[in-house]
Order: C-alpha cells, then structure tokens, then sequence
C-alpha cells in the first residue's frame, strides 16, 4: 500500500497538470462568475427579481441554484475528460520518450504496480482533484452571488446560503465523477496501452483505429458493432438518470417545475443500482483489464535501453 502511495505521489509529481488544469478551470469559471454579476450590477430589472426570489418557495429557489452548479460542474467533467485523455496517451509513452523509464526500473517497484498506479490515477486521482476543485467554485462562486445579492438589499444568508442543497449536488457530482471513469475504463485501457507501445505519435495512434474501423465495419459488412462500442458508450450512460424521470423532464416542457419537486433531487435522479449491475459496466471493465495486462507486458519486454 505504502509502495502504491509513493508512485501515485511521484505521478503529482512528473504530470503537474493532474491539478493545475482544474485549478486553471476553477480560476476562470469563479472570474467569468464574477464578470457576469458585475456587467448586469445596474440593471433595474435586477432590483425587482430579488425582491421576486425573496417570496419564491425554498424548493423553485433550490432548483435555481442547483442549475448554476451543475452548470459550473459540467464544465469541470469535460476538462477532466480530456485531461485524463492526454495523460494516459502520455503517461508511459513519456518515460520512454524522456529515457527516465530506465531510472524508475531500478526502484523496488514492477511494471505491474506502476502501470497499476498510473490506472489509479486516471480513474481516481484525477477524478478526486476535479472533485475539490468544483467545490472550492461552487463555494467561491455562491460567495460572490451572496456578497452580490447583499448589496443589492437581498438577504444572501437566505436567498443563497439557506437556498442550497448541499449535500445533495455534492454527493450526486461525487459520484458522476467517480462512476464516469468507471464507464468510460475501455478507453482509459486503450489510451494506457497505446502510450506503453507505440513509438511515436500517441494521439494519432490511438483515435486513428476508432475513426477508421467503424467506417470500414460499414463498407465491409454494412453493420455497427464497432460504431456502437466507440461511440454511443462515449456519449451514453444507462448508469444515472432514470429514464422515465427524463422523459417527463423533456415530454412535459416545464423540467424547471419538476425540478422544483420536493420530492426530487439530483441523488433522485440517479439510478446508481442499475449502474453497478448494468453488463456493459463491467464488460467494459473487463476490457480495460486486459488493454492494462497489454500495457503491463509491454512495459516489460520492451527493451529501452
């Protein structure tokens, strides 16, 4: 465990953009927040909605401010989508480049336990420090909209502070960014794999195949099977939302008044049982599995001297 500890420190240390994107991402959506408060400060209009807010029902106010959120989080998820992209593109495919694999082959540690630590850091690290870093936002963010709506003679401590579900958009954006890697595993293999065995050119080597194959899947046997597994698995998750809570959300034109559901809420929306029991999960972690044994048997027979 000690040994796992040390390697996941060392790839903070060798890929310092596990934490400085997210923070980049933080500064810039806590600063555009900021600008948008104060580009609208002398509207007129403004006065008159915080007075409206003030007699909204705590829940219609909730689902407001649980919209910025999720809307400041979003942001987040894709940055931390691409990020954990370029760094398994490029996590063994440096230390070739860079010849330092020869240093780190002469530390008490196995290809095994260090492929295992850069997987770790593509499906938990990573996901762990977006996490942080959306919650120090959300809270830099509901700060300023506070201080704001202060100033404009509205009560922050209850229109904003008193208004938010926090333990709800909390554990619900914990758990998308934790459950995303996880359903996402076959692409962090494949990108694992192709950084331990090409030898040039990781990215164009790794997205080259999903271009290509389904088109010729296509032209050859006029089907979709490799379509359907680059593609829909990369933009459809069966493990979240309820599909019949969609439905209404999108049949019934007025989501915002679902929204403000008492009864509903962002862990409602969630069908976390199905997730964990869906086949595709844990197929697709079995493909990873062995696109990681690959990358592992790579990494050891590769002569880099």
């Amino acid at each position: 465990m000690q040994g796992q500890l040390a390697l996941l420190e060392r790839e903070l240390w060798e890929h310092r953009s596990i934490y400085v994107v997210p923070i980049v991402v933080a500064i810039i959506m806590t600063l555009a927040a900021l600008t948008g408060q104060v580009s609208i400060n002398g509207m007129e209009h403004v006065d008159i909605g915080i007075v409206g807010a003030s007699n909204m029902p705590d829940n219609a106010r909730a689902a407001v401010l649980s919209g910025i959120m999720i809307g400041l989080s979003t942001t987040f998820v894709f940055s931390m989508w691409i990020l954990t992209i370029f760094y398994a593109l490029d996590s063994l495919y440096a230390e070739r480049k860079d010849r330092s694999i020869l240093f780190w082959r002469s530390m008490p540690s196995t290809d095994l336990e260090t492929v295992l630590s850069k997987l770790l850091t593509a499906m938990l690290v990573i996901p762990l420090v977006t996490f942080a870093m959306i919650l120090v936002t959300h809270l830099a963010v509901l700060l300023f909209a506070s201080v704001w709506v202060a100033a404009r003679g509205g009560s922050g401590l209850t229109l904003i502070w008193g208004s938010v579900p926090f333990f709800d958009n909390w554990t619900a954006t914990l758990i998308f960014v934790l459950a995303l890697p996880l359903w996402l595993s076959p692409f962090i293999g494949w990108f694992l794999f192709i950084s331990a065995f090409t030898k040039r050119s990781p990215f164009l080597t790794a997205f080259l195949p999903i271009a290509i194959l389904p088109m010729l899947e296509n032209m050859l046997f006029d089907t979709a099977v490799f379509a359907e597994a680059f593609f829909v698995r990369s933009i459809k998750m069966p493990l979240f939302i309820n599909p019949g809570t969609m439905e209404r959300l999108f049949e019934e034109g007025d989501g915002f008044a679902l929204l403000a559901d008492a009864q509903l809420s962002l862990l409602g929306l969630m069908d976390l049982s199905g997730f964990l029991t869906n086949p595709g999960l844990w197929l697709g972690l079995i493909v990873c599995g062995l696109f990681t044994a690959a990358a592992i048997y790579v990494r050891r027979y590769r002569d880099d001297s």
